[in-house]
C-alpha cells in the first residue's frame, strides 16, 4: 500500500530541487548570454534573438534595436542568435550571408573583424566571472568580519553547561588570559567541558562555566553528503559516536578518520532532544595549497564556535579583493582537479553532472538565501571556465577559430566547421552523460 504523505513530500522535494536548479541556471545563463549580446552590440554585431530557454516561445518582445527578447518553455540554458547564424551555436548560415550587401555582412557574427568576434565570444565567460566577483563581494560585505574583541554577539544552544550570556566579553579561558581571537583559539585546544571562562559583564569580572570553544556543533552541512542525507541540520550538536562521548569537533574528525569506510552511529542533540543516525563517510578530494589533492573520507559537517563574536562591516576594497581571490581560487582548483582526474590521482566521482548540480542547488537553498547566492557565484565561475575550453560549439572553440584565422589568414571551410561543431556537440553531450552515470554509481 502506498504512503501518500511520504510520496507527496518526496514529490514536493523534487519540485523544489528542480525549481532552485532552474533559478540558479537561469540567472547564470542570462548573465552569460547578456555578455555576448552587449559586447556584440558594442562591436557592431546585430543580435536577432536573445533567449532564456529553448523550445516553444512563451513570452517575447522586440526592442528598439530589432532584437527579440524571449522566454522559452525549456529553461535549461539559453542563447543569443546573431545575424547570419544558422543556429544557437553560431554556425554560419551560408544562404543568408550570400544575399547580404557588405554593410549588412559587417553586422553579422561571421562578417565582423576577428577582434569583434573574439571579444563577443569571450564576453560570456567574462560576464560569468564578473557575476561571481559581484556576488562574492556582496556576501563578504554582508557577512562582515570578526572584530578583535571576544564579546559574545550570539550564543548557540548546546547540551553542555553554559552560564555565559550575550554581551559577555571573554578575557580568560581556564585562567589563561586571551587578548584576541587567535589567543582564544590557541587556549581552546585540548580542553574538556565544562570550561571556566573569565568574562567582563556589565563592568565587572565574572567567572562562568561553558562548553569547549569548538564543540561538535554543526555550523553547516555540505550538499550531497552523508550528513545531509541523514537529516543532520545546522545547529545540531554531535554528542556521541558509537556510544563514545565527543568532547569537541576535533574528536569528531578523529572518529570519522578512524572509522574509515565503516558505519558510525551518531547521537545528535537538537533543541533538548537526542536521536541517533547511522552515517558512512564518503571519499572527497580535498585541494591543497600546492595544487595537489588529498583523498579523505568525510561525512559533510562543518564545525564552528559555540558563539559568534562581534562583527564589523568589511570595507569594499577588502571585499572586492577577497572576491577576486575566491573566484580565481575556484578556477585554479577546478583546473587542478580536472588534471588530477585525467591522471587518475583522484576519482571521477568528484565530477558533477546536471542531476548532481540540481540536487546540490536544492539542498543548499534549504540552508538559506546567503548559501544559495554563494552557490550561484561558484557555479557562475564554473560555467565561465567550462565555456573557455577549446571545444567547438563552446566559446573557447570560437576563440580557437579566431586564433586559427589570425595565424593562417583564412577561416575554416564550411564543411570542416560543420564537422568540428558536430564533433564538439557530441563531445559535450558525451561528457555530460559520463558525469551523470558517474554520479549515479558513486557513493
Amino acid at each position: 500500500m502506498f504512503d501518500i504523505a511520504a510520496l507527496s513530500a518526496s514529490f514536493g522535494g523534487f519540485i523544489w530541487v528542480v525549481f532552485f536548479f532552474v533559478l540558479a541556471l537561469s540567472i547564470i545563463v542570462a548573465v552569460h548570454e547578456y555578455g555576448h549580446y552587449i559586447v556584440g552590440r558594442w562591436c557592431g554585431i546585430h543580435a536577432e534573438v536573445f533567449s532564456v530557454g529553448f523550445g516553444s516561445v512563451l513570452l517575447s518582445r522586440v526592442d528598439r534595436h530589432g532584437t527579440r527578447w524571449q522566454i522559452a518553455a525549456l529553461p535549461f540554458g539559453g542563447f543569443v542568435k546573431f545575424k547570419g547564424d544558422a543556429d544557437a551555436a553560431s554556425a554560419p548560415d551560408g544562404h543568408i550571408l550570400v544575399g547580404l550587401d557588405p554593410v549588412e555582412v559587417r553586422r553579422t557574427m561571421h562578417g565582423a573583424p576577428i577582434w569583434a568576434r573574439a571579444a563577443t565570444a569571450a564576453a560570456g565567460p567574462v560576464f560569468n566571472f564578473i557575476l561571481s566577483i559581484i556576488l562574492f563581494c556582496a556576501l563578504f560585505m554582508w557577512q562582515g568580519q570578526f572584530t578583535d574583541s571576544l564579546k559574545i554577539a550570539t550564543l548557540s544552544p548546546t547540551p553542555s553547561v553554559n552560564d555565559l550570556q550575550v554581551g559577555d566579553e571573554i578575557t580568560a579561558l581556564n585562567g589563561l588570559e586571551v587578548a584576541n581571537f587567535k589567543d582564544f583559539v590557541i587556549a581552546g585546544q585540548d580542553v574538556t567541558a565544562p570550561v571556566r571562562y573569565t568574562v567582563l559583564r556589565e563592568g565587572r569580572w565574572v567567572e562562568a562555566w561553558g562548553p569547549v570553544p569548538f564543540p561538535a556543533l554543526v555550523s553547516q552541512v555540505q550538499p550531497r553528503s552523508a550528513a545531509i542525507e541523514a537529516g543532520i541540520e545546522a545547529g545540531d550538536v554531535i554528542i556521541r559516536i558509537d556510544g563514545k562521548d565527543v568532547n569537541g569537533f576535533g574528536n569528531l574528525q578523529m572518529a570519522v578518520a578512524a572509522a574509515d569506510a565503516g558505519e558510525m552511529l551518531f547521537t545528535v542533540w537538537r533543541g533538548g532532544t537526542e536521536f541517533d543516525v547511522v552515517l558512512t563517510s564518503r571519499p572527497v578530494a580535498i585541494p591543497g595549497p600546492d595544487g595537489s589533492f588529498e583523498n579523505r573520507r568525510l561525512v559533510g559537517i562543518t564545525g564552528g564556535l559555540f558563539f559568534e563574536p562581534g562583527i564589523e562591516p568589511l570595507p569594499f576594497g577588502t571585499a572586492i579583493s577577497a572576491a577576486v581571490e575566491r573566484t580565481w581560487y575556484i578556477i585554479t582548483v577546478s583546473l587542478a582537479g580536472l588534471k588530477q582526474m585525467i591522471l587518475g590521482s583522484i576519482s571521477t566521482c568528484n565530477l558533477s553532472g546536471p542531476v548532481a548540480i540540481a540536487e546540490t542547488a536544492g539542498q543548499v537553498a534549504s540552508q538559506g538565501a546567503l548559501q544559495f547566492l554563494a552557490l550561484i557565484a561558484g557555479l557562475s565561475t564554473a560555467v565561465g571556465l567550462m565555456n573557455l575550453f577549446p571545444i567547438p560549439v563552446l566559446d573557447g572553440g570560437h576563440l580557437l577559430f579566431c586564433v586559427y584565422e589570425t595565424i593562417t589568414g583564412r577561416k575554416p571551410s564550411d564543411s570542416v566547421l560543420q564537422f568540428l561543431m558536430t564533433f564538439g556537440l557530441v563531445l559535450v553531450l558525451g561528457l555530460t552523460v559520463f558525469a551523470v552515470v558517474m554520479n549515479s554509481i558513486c557513493p
